[in-house]
């Protein structure tokens, strides 16, 4: 690359980064002849572009928009996606009464099943900060299993459960509650691979009957009710994010 010349991405992913719509949408309309470049149109949703292009949709030219972040209390039964093949709801229906809001992608995933901490954005950098396996934040669950508490269960999930192929490990963990049929586990992991808590459940006999992720970082789910949003304060909340984490058992616990 030159000196000074402007690094380039795909044509959708600038439109993305933009805030205007997901990089699958504007794939699609870049396909569709809708998009123009410096006034040309362009059809190749990969071809190189400036970040400080001139680019329109539909005769209007599309702005880069102010970050915005959402945190958002996710339902048990949404999937974090924009569409769903199967017709199964979203998180984005929680946003369906704020249409102002530009495109926000969901940063990171939770199951369907999977409840708690969502954050939305449009701030691709901040997102690949909070999802980098090394350096990025650890998330903090309540996890309810079904059967009794073996207490030796704590120092197998802190050495790690071998699962297909991969050692999965509790960074921290304590336990919260139990009853005769079923206890509550606070758990804490640092860059988590896929359904992790759930494979190491499964792989140490529990049936896992709620998982709600009720902190990313210094940043908690707090009083949010279930499917509600709100959006996080620039410079006190998003320091949170990469803050020393809230201790595992509250001190009124």
């Amino acid at each position: 690359m030159k000196r000074h010349e402007q690094p380039r991405y795909g044509l959708a992913r600038v439109l993305s980064k933009r805030g205007a719509l997901s990089r699958r949408r504007a794939a699609e309309c870049i396909r569709a002849g809708r998009v123009r470049v410096e006034g040309r149109v362009v059809r190749d949703p990969e071809a190189p572009t400036a970040l400080d292009a001139t680019i329109t949709l539909d005769g209007e030219r599309v702005e880069p928009v102010e970050r915005i972040v959402l945190a958002l209390n996710k339902r048990r039964g949404w999937v974090c996606t924009a569409s769903d093949e199967k017709g199964r709801a979203t998180i984005y229906e929680a946003l369906a009464q704020a249409p102002d809001l530009p495109w926000l992608f969901p940063v990171g995933r939770l199951d369907r099943a999977s409840e708690g901490l969502i954050l939305l954005s449009n701030d691709t950098a901040l997102s690949a900060r909070i999802l980098d396996p090394e350096r990025g934040p650890p998330k903090t669950y309540h996890l309810k299993l079904r059967g009794r508490f073996d207490p030796l269960l704590l120092r197998r999930w802190e050495e790690g459960i071998e699962d297909g192929g991969e050692l999965l490990r509790a960074f921290e963990l304590a336990l919260l509650r139990q009853g005769p049929r079923s206890f509550w586990l606070a758990v804490r992991l640092k860059g988590g691979r896929n359904r992790q808590l759930r494979r190491m459940a499964a792989a140490s006999g529990h049936e896992v009957e709620r998982l709600i992720r009720v902190a990313i970082g210094g940043l908690s789910l707090g009083p949010l009710g279930k499917g509600a949003w709100r959006r996080l304060r620039e410079e006190e909340e998003l320091a949170l994010l990469f803050a020393k984490p809230p201790p595992l058992i509250p001190p009124s616990a």
